[in-house]
């Protein structure tokens, strides 16, 4: 009889609204952690149940078989990845970083020119579902790298994913590509929808009624059907993802775009709307805050 091999120690950097949930689900599925964010007082639950603390990234990144990043921005990702302190100082020669923020492929890049010699394993594995998906373990996780690194990896995905939503989607950067794209779209539809929407009521049509045309026609999408209704319904702006987060997600796709010498005029213009409600109603406001900006025009909620 075999013994099933031992779960590698998993290092964690970033305990905010997505890096809390994500850590409480490996540590449920049996993982070792060692943790660090810029506040303690976010590891409290994890570190009474059996994580270790890491002082810097260093510590944490020697003290693991492989280190998770879960981080707001590229800066924070380079902060951590390179700067004094950081996980290149602890991470040893062979090594496992997975970048699961939503960001951008240079620090990695950079990372992979620089270190050669030391056979560093590097994978982009940004994730989408929300804080409540990240809270689940049911986050869609779309990784870029090489394949026998990505099957190596996958069982420490599963416990913070959908296994069936865990897609190996190319080579290194492939993985962040994909996650920008799917929030431009994502943003893309919850203008067009807030403008549609406003645009009926205040021609006379029932809200239900118009949204019912909607899911009934080819104009259908999921954020008609599903997403929108948090507004809808509950009047739920989704502070759990705060809209200069959002902001900066636009800032980055609009980027790509102009790095691969696509015109973006549509996703320029979604970037602006949302940059007017985050100067209109704060950092903090959720992300789905610019419906706000339509209900301030027509003079009414958006409510069923």
């Amino acid at each position: 009889m075999t013994s099933e091999p031992a779960r590698p120690t998993v290092g964690f950097i970033g305990l905010g609204s997505m890096g809390s949930g994500m850590t409480r689900n490996l540590q449920q599925a049996g993982y070792a952690l060692v943790v660090n964010d810029v506040r303690k007082e976010a590891a409290e639950q994890l570190l009474a149940a059996g994580a270790r603390w890491g002082e810097t990234a260093a510590e944490v990144a020697a003290a693991s078989d492989l280190v998770i990043t879960m981080l707001p921005t590229p800066r924070h990702v380079a902060e951590v990845v390179t700067g004094p302190g950081g996980i290149l100082a602890g991470i040893r020669d062979g090594g496992t970083w997975i970048d699961m923020s939503t960001s951008v492929p240079e620090v990695a890049d950079q990372v992979r020119a620089e270190q050669a010699h030391r056979g560093l394993r590097i994978l982009d594995a940004p994730v989408s579902g929300m804080s409540v998906g990240a809270a689940k373990g049911t986050l869609q996780i779309f990784v870029g790298g090489d394949a026998q690194d990505v099957a190596r990896v996958r069982p420490v995905l599963e416990a913070m994913g959908d296994p069936e939503r865990i897609l190996h989607v190319g080579a290194h950067g492939a993985g962040y590509a994909v996650k920008l794209m799917i929030n431009q779209l994502w943003f893309s539809h919850l203008v067009a929808t807030a403008e549609v929407l406003s645009v009926g009521v205040k021609a006379g049509v029932d809200l239900a009624v118009l949204r019912d045309a909607l899911v009934a026609s080819p104009a259908n999408s999921t954020f008609v059907e599903r997403d929108v209704l948090s507004v809808l319904r509950d009047g739920d702006y989704d502070e759990g993802f705060a809209i200069a987060l959002a902001c900066k997600d636009l800032g980055l796709s609009v980027d790509l775009a102009r790095a691969v010498g696509v015109p973006a005029e549509v996703s320029a213009l979604v970037e602006q709307v949302y940059r007017r409600a985050r100067a209109s109603y704060g950092d903090r406001a959720g992300e789905m805050t610019p419906l706000r900006l339509y209900e301030d025009l027509i003079g009414r909620d958006l409510r069923l």
